[in-house]
């Protein structure tokens, strides 16, 4: 896309800041060309974090799709530059690039397969899997390389947001140390092997649960 029109389509949010609310309307949806944003969503009258998403990401598709509410609350991590179309910018854009429609479509799969696994770890009520899944997007948030986090900060926050017992948060925090997943150094948790984090937070979805 040529640079003047990549600059009528942008916009800028400072870090902290909500790009849209749940329940809002909408008729705009947005590509992530610098930055991370976090998707989250009220459920039983609690914030939980759905994704964080990064460059060449998009959110707000359904808004203009299906012209429904904004089902998640979208917040800027850091600084965040996003180009922002509405219905007619989008078509007007696949009619140029047929490429920019599979990307969408290969995008939304993926979306909709982790959503499938999140599903399934609540139906199950499998807290192994859902802390795998908080600690995830805990990382993910980190900027640059960045691995670690504080370690009571982080059990009481997967505590409060999945409802779980802080002890069994523990337990299964030591489980993953212990299969090379993390590591605590000083007060600080690292994550030590990402690809091992990724591989459980989809393949336990496929396990029987074993907790709850």
């Amino acid at each position: 896309m040529p640079d003047d029109l990549l600059q009528r389509f942008t916009r800028t949010y400072p870090p902290g800041s909500d790009i849209c609310r749940e329940g809002d309307e909408g008729e705009e949806m947005y590509i992530i060309q610098k930055g991370k944003v976090r998707v989250s969503k009220r459920f039983a009258g609690k914030t939980h974090v759905i994704s964080v998403l990064e460059k060449g990401d998009f959110f707000g598709e359904m808004a203009i799709v299906n012209r429904i509410q904004r089902t998640a609350t979208v917040t800027a991590i850091d600084a965040v530059e996003l180009l922002v179309f509405d219905r007619e910018g989008l078509q007007n854009m696949i009619a140029r690039n047929a490429r920019i429609a599979l990307n969408l479509i290969d995008k939304l799969c993926r979306r909709l397969q982790a959503a499938h696994l999140k599903i399934q770890h609540l139906v199950k009520r499998d807290a192994r899997g859902l802390v795998a899944l908080h600690l995830r997007s805990v990382y993910q948030e980190l900027p640059g390389e960045e691995s670690c986090v504080p370690f009571q900060k982080c059990l009481e926050d997967v505590s409060l947001s999945l409802e779980l017992p802080m002890e069994e948060v523990r337990g299964i925090i030591g489980d993953l140390q212990g299969e090379g997943i993390l590591a605590m150094e000083g007060d600080v948790l690292r994550l030590a092997d990402r690809e091992k984090l990724l591989d459980l937070t989809e393949r336990v979805g496929r396990e029987p649960a074993t907790s709850g």
